[in-house]
């Protein structure tokens, strides 16, 4: 009866294992320092240097946008972007922290239009596939002249 139970234990793990093993097969490996530094420097190319064209190098031809006042695609995008810094030369953004999850990197950011600008917080999330930005969410929150409390939004 031990050597049932033995056998019995030592086949479960080997399925345990087997099915660990082919689960890791099926999952793509996704190097998310890469993904975190490949939208670090697009951001500061893009937001701050005003590089649009080159920092849109990374951009998805189908690039999936979810902020309402963006359209989707990479030349509507970019267009839509030459516009504002032409009309906003003084844009900035200042990522103030940065994390990453799998193919989703997140950005906290302090988002300015010109030095007496108190700006937005934008929480910024892009989704990185092969090596090119396909998908993006933002949350936006204007910075208030007073708060409630003492603390800062960033």
């Amino acid at each position: 009866m031990k050597k049932i139970i033995q056998r019995v234990l030592l086949a479960g793990i080997l399925l345990a294992t087997v099915n660990t093993v082919a689960a890791a097969a099926e999952t793509p490996t996704v190097n998310t320092e890469q993904n975190r530094q490949l939208v670090l420097h697009f951001y500061d190319s893009f937001f701050n240097h005003h590089d649009v064209d080159k920092a849109a190098g990374v951009i998805a031809e189908n690039y999936r946008q979810h902020n309402p006042d963006v359209p989707d695609g990479k030349a509507p995008f970019v267009n839509y972007f030459k516009d504002f810094f032409r009309a906003n030369p003084n844009s900035r953004a200042q990522v103030i922290r940065s994390s990453v999850d799998n193919d989703l990197v997140w950005l906290q950011v302090h988002s300015t239009n010109g030095a007496h600008d108190r700006g937005q917080a934008v929480l910024d999330i892009f989704r990185v596939k092969d090596g090119k930005i396909v998908e993006h969410w933002d949350v936006i929150q204007d910075v208030p002249e007073k708060s409630a409390n003492n603390n800062t939004m960033f």
